[in-house]
């Protein structure tokens, strides 16, 4: 019955106006969804206190392919060999709660980390669509347009939302932004656009760095330089216009130029852009080393956190990264990413130590630039995976149940969210689903 109310708001909100959102009605889906207590209650801390109202934001770490759960954030120590893998858990900070030991630094900063155990309601199909909207329908699966209350034009993204809802908090700085890399195999798993505008409309789509004129949005100093080119800047307005166009919504052309004379006349994105700004020590804290840059793939994936502190410093509410060993997309063996259907405990040892990297420099950045209770992180992926590994040594597709990792925002830390039956395989406690964790975003945006 619960469900059956949430679709029925929902619907109502996109019957009334597809361009102004419900609020009310996207603050109570988490609750409305599961039938008890919001997140944003649990999450609360225990002492109020008031926060700045200057602009918040979001950072959204994605995972493709879908990670393994009982091999990061929710362990099995004592089940069979067959379900509990090669790795065993650690102590954190927080008594009693347990991770990987392939993530010490963020065994070490628990105090700040919310771990979900428990996180529900995946189909099992590749694709980013519910991580950027809570929502697993979209317009390229068949069925969704039968849904109830499915809207025309697909879901919106979190960012798309913030954008229709509060708007830009600098201008010349996109509300939101996608970092992520635009490889040809990549659409394996991205066959939703990260920012996506969905119902919204493309004015509110999120700028995607791999739509325009890269080259101007290198991280070299002589790329900020090229910005002041008014040739190069007309170059790069130029590849706006012809997204728009693709679109098929010239009445959006307008909107979307204004946007990108406001972007690129500006260069705060640029200079945002431009980690040689950055001094010695912040690249190290996030295992950047100028002396020896890493090669494509591997390290190399982790000046993404970087930049995505630096994005969302300058002025964005809402940044998106994909992060892999791999490039995005077909990884070498054949499988994608964190899809490790064979050798998952390999690819873990490699990956694994990269992600604490990342995660844990971009947590204790924000928290030093005093940014950490006004910038939500989430990471997470599509689905969770096989508790049983398979004859390959690897974890299959898990839509049951998930993990996920929730940081800042004003969030109370040190919490664990839900658990898992003993093998893994459910939620036992406190099922925690993808909407409810969007309800929690949004309220932190103060939406």
């Amino acid at each position: 019955m619960a469900l059956v109310a949430l679709m029925s708001l929902i619907r109502g909100s996109f019957q009334k106006a597809a361009r102004n959102i419900n609020r009310r009605g996207f603050m109570t889906v988490g609750s409305l969804a599961m039938g008890g207590i919001g997140l944003p209650q649990i999450l609360r801390a225990e002492a109020a206190q008031k926060r700045p109202t200057g602009a918040k934001g979001t950072i959204m770490v994605f995972l493709p392919g879908g990670p393994p759960h009982l091999d990061m954030f929710d362990p099995k120590p004592n089940a069979p060999s067959e379900i509990r893998g090669e790795f065993s858990p650690i102590r954190s900070s927080v008594t009693g709660i347990e991770i990987c030991e392939l993530m010490p630094r963020l065994a070490g900063m628990m105090e700040d980390l919310v771990p979900i155990r428990s996180l529900v309601g995946a189909i099992d199909q590749h694709d980013v669509h519910q991580v950027v909207t809570g929502w697993e329908h979209h317009p390229t699966q068949t069925g969704s347009r039968e849904v109830v209350g499915y809207p025309p034009g697909g879901w919106p993204s979190l960012g798309a939302v913030a954008s229709n809802e509060i708007g830009p908090a600098v201008k010349g700085v996109p509300v939101t932004v996608d970092l992520s890399p635009d490889y040809y195999d990549a659409r394996f798993v991205h066959s939703t656009k990260l920012g996506t505008g969905g119902f919204l409309g493309p004015a509110h789509a999120g700028l995607e760095l791999s739509s325009v004129d890269t080259a101007n949005f290198t991280v070299t100093s002589e790329g900020v330089r090229r910005l002041s080119d008014r040739r190069r800047l007309l170059t790069s307005f130029d590849r706006f216009r012809k997204v728009v166009d693709k679109s098929g919504t010239s009445e959006k052309m307008d909107t979307y130029s204004r946007q990108a004379f406001d972007v690129l006349a500006s260069g705060r994105l640029a200079r945002a852009m431009d980690l040689s700004q950055e001094d010695e020590s912040t690249r190290n804290l996030y295992g950047i080393d100028a002396a020896n840059p890493p090669k494509r793939g591997g390290g190399k994936m982790l000046d993404q956190f970087l930049l995505a502190r630096r994005v969302i410093e300058a002025g964005a509410r809402c940044v998106t990264l994909v992060f892999t060993r791999y490039p995005y997309g077909r990884m070498l063996k054949g499988d994608y990413n964190w899809d490790w259907h064979k050798e998952n405990f390999m690819e873990a040892r490699e990956t694994l130590p990269l992600l604490d990297i990342g995660v844990s420099a971009l947590i204790t950045d924000l928290k030093q630039r005093g940014l950490l209770d006004d910038v939500s992180v989430v990471v997470w992926g599509e689905f969770g995976r096989t508790p049983k590994i398979n004859t390959n040594a690897g974890r299959d597709h898990w839509p049951r149940v998930a993990g996920a990792l929730l940081a800042g925002g004003g969030m109370k830390g040190g919490q664990v969210l839900g658990s898992t039956n003993k093998f893994g395989e459910h939620a036992e406690s406190r099922p925690v689903h993808y909407r409810e964790v969007f309800a929690t975003l949004y309220q932190q945006l103060g939406i």
